[in-house]
């Protein structure tokens, strides 16, 4: 019995962190699906709404409800102009060239939060107190609910965004071929600058619902950036549910050998994982073998 008590514990936790796996790997997939570019800077965003939200309230005194959609919009903003002032000047460069660029950003906006706040660790508190909530044995923070609901809310207005506004329509048809959505009147590069946007603001909204739980400091993003691409790349690049999916199958497998095994494999498993898939089948879990583009 308490074997299955202690698989539980993991793999509500593994669900937990799986979520935000997702939401960071929806990023890398939006803007992957609009420029066709990897962008390593995702993993500062996430970091961004992390420091940006404590800064607001211990700086500027103000209470968590005001300062997390503060520290969206200003993380957002900076995705913006790093679209502005990195990418679209370099746009017919070649992709290796453009992901280049998007790790010197992240080198940047990394030094520069360390120069700004500092190198300790933070914790911003609880959205609704720490008082554990059981469940069949197993022990579950309330932050942990707070992390699978925004997910949910958040992927449900993704893929609302993404089927139902035009804007959306316009994104998913560059993602399908530029040259032809731009014949047919899309403004490209504004939907280049949206996806950085959308994606800036989902990775920051992570960084502020997850640093209640593991913390954040200026180098949170390194990490957890590269499992959000671990969960992109298991989920074929795809900014749906394949990519949730794969977040979660991340996250369970994370925390089950961490619990398991040794807490010291727990990020190796994501780059095992990683590394399996690009060998084994490198579209992806869910996604189809991509043809040559004309």
């Amino acid at each position: 019995m308490e074997l299955g008590n202690q698989l539980l514990q993991y793999l509500l936790s593994g669900l937990s962190t799986g979520a935000i796996y997702a939401l960071i790997g929806i990023g890398f997939s939006i803007i992957y699906n609009a420029t066709g570019i990897i962008n390593f800077a995702q993993g500062e965003f996430v970091m961004l709404g992390g420091m940006l939200t404590l800064f607001l309230m211990e700086t500027l005194k103000l209470p968590l409800w005001a300062a997390i959609p503060l520290a969206v919009l200003l993380a957002t903003l900076v995705g913006l102009l790093f679209e502005r002032l990195a990418i679209r000047p370099l746009r017919k460069a070649s992709p290796i060239s453009l992901v280049i660029i998007t790790i010197g950003g992240s080198i940047l906006i990394r030094g520069l939060s360390m120069l700004i706040w500092d190198k300790d660790t933070h914790a911003l508190p609880p959205f609704s107190g720490d008082e554990p909530i059981m469940i069949a044995g197993a022990t579950v923070l309330p932050q942990h609910f707070w992390i699978m609901g925004i997910t949910v809310v958040l992927i449900a207005l993704n893929k609302w965004f993404f089927n139902h506004t035009i804007s959306g329509k316009a994104m998913r048809a560059c993602s399908y071929n530029p040259r032809a959505a731009g014949l047919v009147g899309i403004d490209v590069r504004r939907m280049v600058l949206l996806s950085f946007v959308i994606s800036a603001a989902m990775g920051s909204l992570a960084g502020i619902i997850v640093a209640p739980l593991t913390m954040t400091s200026y180098d949170v993003g390194v990490m957890l950036g590269l499992k959000g691409f671990c969960a992109a790349i298991i989920g074929g690049m795809s900014s749906g549910i394949p990519t949730v999916i794969g977040g979660l199958i991340l996250g369970v497998l994370e925390s089950l050998g961490a619990g398991l095994i040794s807490s010291g494999y727990k990020d190796a498993i994501a780059f095992i994982i990683l590394l399996l898939i690009l060998f084994i089948r490198p579209q992806g879990l869910f996604g189809k073998p991509e043809s040559e583009r004309v």
